[in-house]
């Protein structure tokens, strides 16, 4: 399946701020505790950006691991090498593209995350197979990515604002399914944990820069929606408007980001 997506870096780094400060609970004081990494590890993060995870593990672990981040972004790995020095942690940034072979030897690495970015393999049984063939023996793989139920209130708004039906995103669309069902067919013990984190907005303004992150036209995956460029303004002129309503009806808009962690066993 080939994925028509451009994800910018000033979109991520938007939305993750306002996780950061919108949000309820904290997604990555979550992963550490279900995933317990233990000292000495060989670790890979595979679309690993700018290293968010990788500096989390190094943290979390004293700097007791082996620490590899992959990412096919040149930019964000040099956000990520930037950030290495600075701190002087001595991870190892890599190029990696996921639809690619991957350059490491047969059972290399004792865990493998991949987070928010594993749906958006163009071959699921290829990509997983290459995470299942560097796990060791007894290893672990842990992804995140977005469920079915997931911002429900973001989709109805942009719906009512739009009278357009919603295109399939290849995260809720697929993760849960097919990414699953593929990480059940290749490791011996799959757990599957979710994760709700509801992001409360008591006024629109943050709400629509959200709403703009995720619809900007970087993102192919709306493309169906802009006809010409005056049609994305218009857009979210629409979606201000509906939004404005339901928080003035409700007093506040609460969009519930609903995440599975699958952790796997080889």
């Amino acid at each position: 399946m080939k994925i028509e997506f451009q994800e910018t870096t000033k979109d991520l780094a938007k939305r993750i701020d306002i996780h950061s400060r919108f949000g309820a609970r904290d997604i990555d004081a979550w992963m550490l505790d279900l995933i317990q990494l233990q000292p000495g590890s060989t670790i890979l993060d595979v679309g690993c950006g700018s290293g968010k995870q990788c500096f989390s593990y190094y943290d979390r672990l004293k700097g007791q691991a082996v620490i590899t981040g992959g990412d096919v972004s040149e930019e964000l790995l040099k956000q990520a090498r930037d950030e290495d020095a600075r701190r002087k942690s001595g991870l190892n940034f890599v190029t990696l593209d996921f639809n690619k072979p991957f350059e490491f030897t047969d059972n290399h690495f004792d865990f493998i995350s991949c987070c928010f970015a594993i749906y958006y393999a163009e071959n699921v049984p290829f990509t997983i197979g290459e995470m299942h063939r560097i796990t060791q023996p007894g290893g672990r793989l842990f992804t995140t990515g977005p469920m079915p139920e997931n911002k429900k209130i973001f989709y109805e708004i942009i719906q009512e604002a739009t009278h357009k039906p919603i295109p399939p995103m290849p995260g809720s669309s697929r993760y849960a399914s097919e990414f699953l069902s593929t990480i059940k067919s290749l490791y011996s013990k799959v757990e599957v944990h979710i994760f709700e984190n509801p992001l409360t907005f008591e006024s629109v303004e943050p709400y629509i820069e959200y709403t703009r992150a995720s619809m900007s036209e970087d993102r192919k995956l709306w493309k169906s929606f802009f006809e010409s460029k005056d049609d994305f303004e218009k857009i979210i002129a629409s979606i201000t408007e509906v939004a404005k309503r339901k928080l003035d009806q409700q007093g506040k808009l609460v969009m519930t980001k609903v995440v599975g962690g699958f952790l796997a066993t080889k």
